[in-house]
């Protein structure tokens, strides 16, 4: 018996928020999963001898699952009968024929990247160091702000298929150029907890305009036969330049004692990312999701 849950055009920036709600919920479960180790089952002394090998291999144990459900998953009916009119490619050549889409996957997702990122990934350092909370402190910092933004993701997407992805990108644009050196310099002088997980939350209500609907945009602006790749492609390189590199150049600055200098960077680079939400076309409206050329 087979079943077949695909998001219809009504409904798929709502679904496709979960690509965000997943990746933050990776980084939770780690949290939770070094929370149990630090507080039930391991002492300090045993968690550093052997018990940090866990995680790695409950990991690995969860990639050979997940490579056993990709196996399993059925083509959508939109994609079969794709291919019945043209095959797909997945040569650079082919992609090539949409040098505005490409640039536009760079422009839209080097901002929101960054800023991810950063309130991810840099923020248990920024919190850790530069705020000068205590290990745990900062462990439920850290795990509150994320479930927080775990709940924002399914909320903006759906909102995006009422009034279009693009005023949740101007949205995350002109309010992240704004607040994203406030919110900063004012969480670097808290020593509050509680302050410091209100105003990450904070961050959070700007940054989900971006990831709750980036993949449906990404998606929205190329047709069947090149859409994996032209996605998949700029949006990884753009991630490992500005996304991965967000939290070196955050401690890099640090180290060279300007530490503020990283809340312009990455308030710059939001902005740069708003041009480009302001010039681009609402894909809500104007989609590429039902051209198989």
């Amino acid at each position: 018996m087979r079943i077949d849950w695909v998001a219809d055009a009504k409904h798929r920036g709502f679904y496709s928020s979960f690509q965000y709600v997943t990746l933050i919920g990776g980084q939770l479960t780690a949290i939770m999963v070094l929370l149990l180790l630090q507080k039930v089952f391991l002492t300090q002394q045993e968690l550093q001898d052997w018990g940090w090998r866990i995680p790695f291999v409950i990991g690995a144990l969860l990639a050979v699952f997940a490579a056993v459900m990709r196996r399993k998953l059925h083509e959508t009916e939109a994609f079969e009968e794709a291919k019945k009119i043209a095959k797909p490619t997945g040569s650079i050549a082919g992609l090539l024929k949409y040098p505005r889409e490409l640039l536009l996957v760079v422009g839209l997702t080097a901002g929101g990247t960054a800023a991810f990122y950063t309130f991810t990934t840099y923020m248990q350092t920024f919190v850790r160091l530069s705020v000068g909370l205590s290990a745990d402190e900062t462990t439920y910092v850290i795990f509150g702000s994320l479930l927080f933004a775990t709940l924002l993701q399914p909320i903006y997407g759906g909102l995006s298929d009422r009034i279009g992805r693009k005023p949740l990108l101007i949205f995350f644009g002109v309010v992240g150029t704004l607040s994203t050196i406030p919110i900063l310099t004012t969480l670097k002088q808290t020593k509050s907890p509680l302050m410091a997980f209100l105003l990450i939350c904070a961050a959070w209500v700007f940054v989900a305009g971006y990831t709750s609907i980036n993949a449906i945009v990404k998606a929205e602006l190329f047709p069947t036969k090149v859409r994996a790749l032209g996605v998949g492609l700029p949006y990884a390189i753009t991630v490992s330049v500005f996304g991965g590199t967000a939290p070196a150049i955050a401690l890099y600055f640090k180290s060279a004692g300007h530490e503020d200098w990283f809340y312009y960077y990455l308030s710059g680079m939001i902005f740069l990312s708003l041009i480009i939400y302001t010039t681009m076309r609402d894909t809500k409206h104007e989609s590429a999701m039902h051209r198989h050329e």
